[in-house]
């Protein structure tokens, strides 16, 4: 199929369900699936966002103006996966009790606001990765209409794209977890350390990275083009105060660059004692 006929689809496949809640993260693919959530049904869509220590309120800031953007409904609602003793000992399993807890929360709000399905902006490109949270999803009887239409990543970027919005070229956002090693525990300082470097690389004009969190090191992931300009004009020496002022000892940079689905790398070696770091 080409886009306009994934596009079509997405828009009768989302119209049929008469009524929708969108689980939206504020990220192009919940966003995408908001906006023609939005256009095809109007006033029986209901945009929810989970404000936890885990998503940047960079995020939720931007979620915020999306939906005024586009004028669709918008709750924000508070979860509770930080009380779960599974999903702070951040096993591999860690994301299926965070979906869960969401989606528990959201099926109560569905429930009250009598919307008929829960909706989400998992695509294609999800399946081929670890993501237990995909198994929360369809445990719940969650809508995945990106999937159901044919969306990849790319699809999505392009639909955003022809559309108009504005987070077409957004950088992928994951949970603020995920910058933490299998196996270390979440900790609420931890996700707050993450947060600020990152958004002190941000403010210095970097758009796509990650700090990992390795204890009192940090280890930052910029994209390779952008690895020189870090280490100029002296840059590194002031990213170094600034990070043990946030409580990191060490600071470190991966000369490998970013790449999704790096915290995944160790566990998918750990099952099939090969290199997977090209996924």
């Amino acid at each position: 199929m080409n886009l306009l006929d994934k596009q079509q689809k997405l828009e009768s496949g989302i119209k049929s369900l008469g009524s929708v809640l969108v689980a939206f993260s504020g990220g192009v693919d919940s966003a995408l699936v908001l906006a023609v959530a939005h256009s095809v049904l109007g006033r029986e869509v209901l945009a929810v966002t989970a404000q936890s220590p885990s998503l940047p309120e960079r995020e939720l800031s931007s979620a915020v103006e999306f939906t005024r953007l586009i004028g669709a409904k918008h709750l924000v609602v508070k979860t509770e996966e930080m009380s779960l003793p599974q999903y702070r000992q951040n096993n591999a399993d860690r994301c299926y009790y965070c979906k869960s807890e969401l989606y528990g929360k959201l099926q109560k709000i569905a429930e009250e606001r009598k919307l008929l399905h829960i909706i989400n902006g998992i695509n294609l490109d999800d399946l081929g990765d670890h993501r237990p949270g995909i198994g929360a999803a369809r445990e719940a009887g969650v809508v995945s209409p990106l999937c159901d239409a044919g969306f990849a990543k790319q699809d999505v970027r392009d639909l955003a794209r022809k559309l108009g919005l504005p987070i077409w070229d957004k950088p992928a956002m994951a949970c603020l977890s995920s910058r933490i090693p299998y196996g270390q525990a979440v900790t609420e300082k931890k996700l707050s350390m993450v947060e600020q470097a990152e958004d002190l690389l941000l403010s210095m004009g970097f758009k796509q990275l990650r700090v990992r969190h390795h204890g009192d090191i940090a280890r930052i992931e910029l994209n390779k083009d952008d690895i020189a300009r870090f280490f100029a004009n002296g840059l590194a020496d002031s990213v170094q105060k600034q990070f043990s002022q946030i409580g990191f000892n060490y600071t470190t940079v991966d000369i490998a660059g970013f790449k999704t689905g790096r915290l995944n790398e160790t566990l998918k070696k750990a099952l099939t004692g090969k290199d997977s770091s090209h996924v």
